[in-house]
């Protein structure tokens, strides 16, 4: 099997992780990639700590099990560095994303020794500046397509576009936001 990349995301229930996953998934099976995305719950309730997982190939998948050893981890709820050990068999030449006015250095003695890529971005400044109301999922989103390369930004862009219309068919109006909220996430992501 060729190039597989493996995405785990931490979020809490309510702040759209799983519904994120899906969307990067729906948006590299349009661009002709075989996909995975799926949730993870514990205890299922607002707040609760969940895991998502994506899995992105230009062959088809015959995995079927949790990702353990991803290429990136996106934390949507900074809360979660101390509470889950997300960086929990990141690979070192990844990334860990990061929804956090910190900066890398500060993050770093909290990620248990972790040596690859931290990647910072304020989710909530960029949601609450163009969707009016904190949504992190859609910045996130567009910071690990940035950071991962893992489809062409302006293929990405396009997708969501026609995603979100779909989605927000009763909303029209909240498209434009998310769209700009996708392309301020991928122009604002630090990586250091």
């Amino acid at each position: 099997m060729g190039k597989v990349v493996e995405i785990r995301w931490h979020g809490r229930g309510g702040q759209g992780a799983k519904t994120a996953s899906l969307l990067l998934a729906d948006a590299a099976f349009n661009t002709g990639k075989f996909i995975q995305g799926f949730p993870e719950y514990g205890p299922e309730r607002m707040g609760a700590p969940i895991t998502a997982y994506n899995r992105i190939s230009e062959e088809r998948l015959t995995i079927h099990s949790n990702i353990y050893e991803p290429d990136y981890v996106v934390v949507v709820d900074d809360t979660l560095i101390t509470a889950v050990d997300v960086t929990s068999g990141l690979k070192v030449d990844g990334a860990i994303i990061i929804n956090t006015t910190k900066t890398p250095d500060e993050l770093k003695p909290l990620l248990k020794g972790y040596k690859g890529k931290i990647c910072t971005i304020d989710a909530r400044s960029i949601s609450i500046d163009t969707l009016g109301k904190y949504f992190p999922n859609t910045p996130m989103l567009g910071a690990v397509v940035k950071v991962s390369k893992i489809m062409d930004e302006q293929e990405f862009l396009n997708n969501m576009v026609k995603s979100f219309k779909h989605k927000f068919a009763k909303k029209p109006e909240v498209v434009d936001g998310n769209i700009k909220a996708l392309e301020r996430s991928m122009q604002e992501v630090k990586v250091v």
